[in-house]
């Protein structure tokens, strides 16, 4: 029987632990949703710092028509929701428009490098957690352009990555981390 190990119970060590292998889960993400015929080849690079200071949320801002993203109305704002801001760093090569029919050759692409704001809504219930919603800005790195405006992205790469993480989680298969390796507070 696998060693079972028990997800944590509160959101900052939780989101802590999460980004420590995030962007592997999501470089994973990326390989499953890729076809070899894509001239884009894209991956998470790093994960930031997390943020875990909520903005004000009144029951109308979630969305444009006051549904939480998935049609479902808001009502009044759910206190089991947590907000966690965080950031990605993703390299992309993108082959030239003219190479692209010809084979993935990496010295006839471009390297971009694209920086993701996302806004992450987490929930737990009596005994998981679960990604309730997740907003993402694009924008270039280094900034050299203003971000795309928030879009709902709980299905996105970023947005599996961290459902199957929670998964795992749940299940008792990620271990605790062994320290702070991550996230030095004392920077």
């Amino acid at each position: 029987m696998p060693k079972r190990y028990a997800c944590p119970s509160e959101v900052e060590p939780l989101v802590t632990l999460m980004l420590g292998s995030l962007a592997g889960y999501t470089n994973r993400a990326i390989a499953r949703s890729t076809s070899r015929e894509n001239v884009t080849r894209s991956y998470v690079v790093t994960v930031g710092r997390p943020e875990f200071e909520p903005l004000p949320l009144s029951p109308d801002r979630l969305s444009r028509d006051g549904t939480s993203g998935h049609g479902k109305p808001v009502g009044k704002p759910d206190s089991t929701l947590r907000q966690v801001f965080i950031t990605t760093l993703e390299r992309e090569r993108v082959a030239p428009p003219q190479m692209a029919a010809e084979s993935d050759r990496p010295s006839g692409r471009n390297v971009v490098y694209l920086q993701g704001f996302h806004w992450l809504f987490l929930t737990r219930t009596e005994d998981e957690w679960r990604l309730a919603l997740l907003f993402t800005q694009i924008g270039t790195y280094p900034t050299k352009q203003s971000p795309t405006p928030p879009r709902e992205s709980s299905q996105g790469v970023i947005g599996q990555a961290i459902q199957t993480w929670l998964r795992d989680c749940n299940a008792g298969a990620i271990p605790p981390a062994k320290s702070d390796r991550f996230f030095n507070k004392t920077r």
